[in-house]
């Protein structure tokens, strides 16, 4: 289980409020959806499964989820949660929560940056990344239209950090996007972590490529003094 993982409620009478006991459970079924299903899929997971990872009884699961989809769903915003936070600590995050690193320095070394850190993220949280690029395309057509959402805020970001300003260049975005995330979806599904972090080299190599070739809305170099 992971350093994100909720800690136990304490035996006996608790001196937590209603709330407090309702947040600590759900964040134990969410991450126990998660490792169960990094371990048998979404289809092969039964509520039963994650009641006994979690340690939390039925009558509590139902009372914080309607079914194995509403906590799926609800694990999979923990997922994109925790994405966003290991990246912002990697980075570091400015004043308005953005990672202060994409205004200063080269747009290429910022690339590298960040997708170095998504990388790392992604290997963190092993068993919620499987979660969210794996089994959300088995919990049915709500949880993939959340999996696109989360993809399109990835290509705004990247869109922003390398200055994207036309269509050309933000389709350009979007392929990277696209192209990455099946080469990790591939490293993820072996559970293979030095594939997973192996993808970045050769990625931000062919990125640089496409940005000195001006396929983010720049001129290229061959023109930049004409």
């Amino acid at each position: 289980m992971s350093e994100s993982s909720p800690r136990r409620l304490p035996r006996g009478r608790s001196a937590l409020s209603p709330e407090e006991v309702e947040r600590i459970q759900r964040s134990r079924l969410c991450a126990a959806m998660a490792e169960v299903m990094a371990e048998k899929g979404y289809v092969a997971t039964s509520v039963a499964d994650v009641l006994q990872r979690s340690g939390v009884s039925r009558q509590s699961f139902y009372q914080v989820f309607d079914s194995k989809l509403d906590c799926f769903m609800a694990a999979f915003d923990v997922a994109r949660d925790l994405l966003v936070q290991h990246l912002l600590e990697m980075i570091g995050a400015g004043a308005d929560g953005r990672p202060a690193a994409m205004g200063t320095g080269d747009a290429m070394d910022r690339f590298e940056q960040g997708f170095t850190a998504y990388l790392e993220a992604l290997a963190i949280e092993l068993p919620y990344t499987r979660l969210f690029l794996i089994e959300v395309y088995a919990a049915g057509p709500e949880a993939i239209r959340r999996r696109a959402d989360l993809q399109n805020m990835i290509t705004d970001t990247l869109a922003d950090m390398l200055g994207a300003r036309d269509d050309a260049g933000r389709f350009t975005c979007r392929m990277i996007v696209a192209a990455t995330s099946t080469l990790v979806t591939n490293a993820v599904a072996d559970n293979d972590l030095d594939a997973l972090r192996a993808i970045g080299p050769p990625l931000v190599r062919n990125v640089r490529t496409l940005w000195a070739a001006g396929a983010f809305g720049r001129r290229p170099v061959s023109d930049a003094g004409a």
